[in-house]
């Protein structure tokens, strides 16, 4: 579904992505780990046209998409949650749903949007009135979500989904990723719980300081000594 090859990006003189290739096949939870400046986040921003890549390709359904503009890449299916949630706060829960789904134009379809949502999420359904502001960490992380759920994606990014949430939140959230599998969602995953999101994920990729250092099945990382001592903690 999606093969990066030789892609480089940079901010300034800094360059970010030194030659990263990978592919996630349709189906696939495929997640990025590393430590904080890895190059994880750009990867994501440069797929989804956040970004300009300074070199290589960025194929989606076999068609070369590298420096498309975001609003673009989304017609396509390729649906960025962003680090942080980036939610509207002085918008509703069903205002923020409803922005999500702005391109999709069959009302059916997006009826059905809502109750896939709100089954995922029964709270947001308890709080559909209520400004996205106000609602918990771990409430905006579901909003974000499910808002880009409504746009019915083929390819869903998700940067860093656990940050700053209660492990019971948490265990939620990855609960939710791993039915979004089994609902034929293909999913790009950035995460700083290493151990976690290789718990789920088909395959992985290590990225140190902008290169693929490692790559294999989740297993196989999860079993690998040098992942374990440097991103699962274990001496």
């Amino acid at each position: 579904m999606l093969a990066v090859e030789g892609l480089s990006a940079a901010y300034g003189k800094i360059e970010a992505l030194h030659g990263v290739s990978f592919t996630v096949e349709e189906g696939e939870i495929v997640t990025l780990i590393g430590a904080n400046g890895a190059g994880k986040s750009t990867i994501l921003r440069t797929v989804s046209g956040l970004k300009r890549p300074r070199g290589g390709t960025i194929s989606f359904l076999g068609e070369k998409i590298q420096g498309a503009p975001a609003h673009v890449v989304t017609s396509k299916g390729i649906i960025h949650v962003p680090e942080g949630r980036r939610i509207f706060p002085q918008m509703t829960v069903l205002e923020n749903l409803e922005m999500g789904g702005f391109l999709v134009k069959d009302k059916a379809v997006a009826e059905a949007s809502f109750d896939r949502v709100f089954g995922l999420f029964p709270r947001l359904k308890e709080r559909v009135g209520q400004k996205g502001g106000t609602l918990s960490g771990g409430e905006q992380q579901m909003l974000a979500i499910g808002r880009a759920l409504m746009a019915q994606p083929k390819l869903l990014m998700l940067d860093e989904p656990s940050m700053g949430l209660a492990p019971v939140i948490v265990e939620t959230i990855f609960e939710t990723i791993a039915e979004l599998s089994r609902q034929r969602i293909t999913i790009l995953l950035v995460e700083q719980n290493a151990n976690l999101a290789l718990s789920i994920a088909d395959r992985g990729y290590v990225l140190e300081t902008g290169h693929v250092k490692l790559s294999g099945t989740g297993e196989q990382l999860l079993a690998s000594e040098d992942v374990r001592k440097a991103y699962l903690g274990e001496g």
